[in-house]
């Protein structure tokens, strides 16, 4: 594997992250890669959002660009999830993640975190899981080989202490938005940049020997 250390971050609720997955783990299979979780903030830099069940905002908040916006993005993400065989519908309120992000660095210290992340970002993109239901979280956990009687604690504790500093370091290194990939210090956006993610690292790799 390579000494150069590859970082990719993502997002439980963004669907270009969940696209993302299948690739990036190709990556970690032949150079390694680090996983972190980055929580955006998407009312930020694209309005808040909440829908009825007849599929009405109820918030209104957003205006016509950042919709237009929304719709492509989930329209293209699911012609993109049709041809890999994934599901993707989308949310009907904007998601604070952080439970689940935390409860992906807990399952980490336990090796049993691809399981548990595999099964969040399915989930949640079927619309199975809340993933701001701290039970919930605790549930899945449990069903993909965590131990979780400390799991309370920890999230409010280290784990809310951890998470963010790894979204400060991110930000630092000029993280905006995932799936993002660190490579050194150069950044890479977007999962149709993980073949430069690839040559990038085998090329700083090649001049460290």
């Amino acid at each position: 594997m390579t000494t150069t250390p590859i970082v990719h971050y993502f997002d439980y609720k963004s669907p270009y992250a969940y696209l993302a997955q299948a690739e990036t783990y190709q990556l970690d299979q032949e150079l390694g890669v680090q996983w972190r979780p980055y929580t955006l903030d998407i009312p930020k830099f694209l309005g808040a959002a909440k829908l009825d069940a007849s599929g009405h905002d109820t918030l209104d908040e957003r205006n016509d660009h950042q919709w237009r916006r929304v719709r492509y993005a989930y329209m293209d993400c699911r012609r993109q999830a049709n041809d890999r065989g994934l599901v993707i519908r989308g949310p009907r309120k904007i998601f604070d993640s952080t439970v689940a992000h935390r409860a992906f660095l807990f399952a980490a210290k336990q090796g049993t975190h691809r399981a548990f992340h595999d099964a969040t970002f399915e989930r949640f993109w079927k619309r199975e899981i809340d993933i701001e239901d701290i039970s919930a979280v605790e549930r899945l956990l449990e069903e993909t080989g965590s131990e979780t009687a400390d799991f309370r604690g920890y999230l409010n504790g280290e784990g809310q202490t951890e998470l963010a500093r790894i979204q400060s370091e991110a930000e630092e290194k000029g993280v905006f938005g995932v799936p993002s990939f660190l490579v050194s210090d150069e950044l890479f956006f977007g999962n149709e940049r993980i073949d430069r993610v690839r040559a990038t690292a085998n090329r700083i790799s090649n001049l460290e020997l």
